[in-house]
């Protein structure tokens, strides 16, 4: 298959990685260092389930220069989707399918009005990956799932013929027909991640052992499962318990990718996360007192070191 990877960055990348390996036509689009160092040195990816080296790598940072694609994994930050769906829309015909990956719950209502309703498909990545340095990727967990489905609910050719591509290419891929709800199953889990992690500066492991953070990231998984009920999500009575039971299985050292952004100066996601679940709170009557303090705490550094 023609795949697009919107962008080469810690997801994009891994997952782009492991469709090459498989024999797919991929391009990444990247910019600056990163883009520089994956023509130069090619992608490398170091990972628990099998090092990479992709060289050489078709790389660009413009995709008007690209022919379309039958499929775009679209993984950018959360403040750059729309800028970032008006530059792929010369990729974009009636057959391609943009699966978002980000980390948000409402980034497929955002890019439909960019590139058409049926072309935009949702998805969730579970993966521990960051930039180590430009043109490498690490990959810190043992897993590494993605989901993606229409957020209606209803079959798609196109999207299942790329579940099994990506399931032959090694993937743990499942193709859903619940979309909403699994988006915001992800998004329970993250902001808990996110949150705890980025307020304590601190792993998801030394979180859970001591009482009064562990009792944090608790509230925080709490707030937002609350949330989601009061949207319509579909989530399980008990899922903010099995989120905080599944911590207990992660690696101690896990930490969110805001935490990684965090430690290098970097731009925060916090106004899509936290903030969103506080909004989101406030019009279903829904209080949300830690992630409030999370938003609070953090919303000082949520646009980054100053240059």
């Amino acid at each position: 298959m023609r795949i697009g990877i919107m962008a080469a960055g810690a997801v994009g990348g891994y997952l782009g990685a492991r469709l090459v390996q498989a024999g797919h036509d991929v391009v990444f689009f990247a910019r600056g260092a990163h883009l520089k160092a994956l023509r130069d040195n090619g992608l490398k990816v170091v990972s628990p389930q099998g090092d990479a080296l992709i060289k050489p790598v078709t790389a660009t940072d413009d995709p008007g220069t690209v022919a379309p694609v039958e499929i775009v994994l679209f993984a950018v930050k959360l403040w750059d989707t729309e800028r970032a769906g008006e530059q792929i829309r010369p990729i974009v015909n009636a057959n391609t399918r943009v699966i978002t990956l980000q980390n948000g719950v409402d980034s497929v209502e955002r890019l439909a009005p960019i590139l058409g309703a049926d072309c935009v498909a949702g998805g969730t990545a579970l993966i521990a990956t960051v930039i180590q340095e430009p043109g490498v990727i690490l990959h810190s967990s043992k897993f590494a799932q993605v989901r993606c489905g229409r957020i209606d609910g209803k079959p798609d050719a196109a999207l299942s013929a790329f579940v099994a591509a990506a399931k032959a290419a090694g993937i743990d891929i499942t193709q859903s027909d619940n979309m909403q709800r699994d988006r915001w199953e992800k998004f329970v889990f993250l902001i808990g991640m996110s949150g705890a992690t980025a307020l304590t500066r601190m792993p998801i492991g030394a979180i859970l052992a001591d009482p009064d953070t562990r009792a944090l990231f608790r509230n925080i998984l709490d707030e937002v499962a609350a949330v989601g009920h009061a949207a319509g999500a579909g989530l399980a009575p008990d899922f903010a318990e099995n989120r905080f039971n599944y911590a207990l299985t992660v690696p101690y050292g896990m930490k969110a990718s805001m935490l990684h952004d965090l430690e290098r100066g970097n731009r925060l996601e916090l106004d899509w996360l936290a903030s969103h679940v506080v909004e989101l709170g406030r019009k279903l009557g829904v209080k949300t007192p830690a992630n409030t303090a999370v938003y609070t705490a953090l919303k000082l550094l949520r646009t980054g070191k100053p240059a």
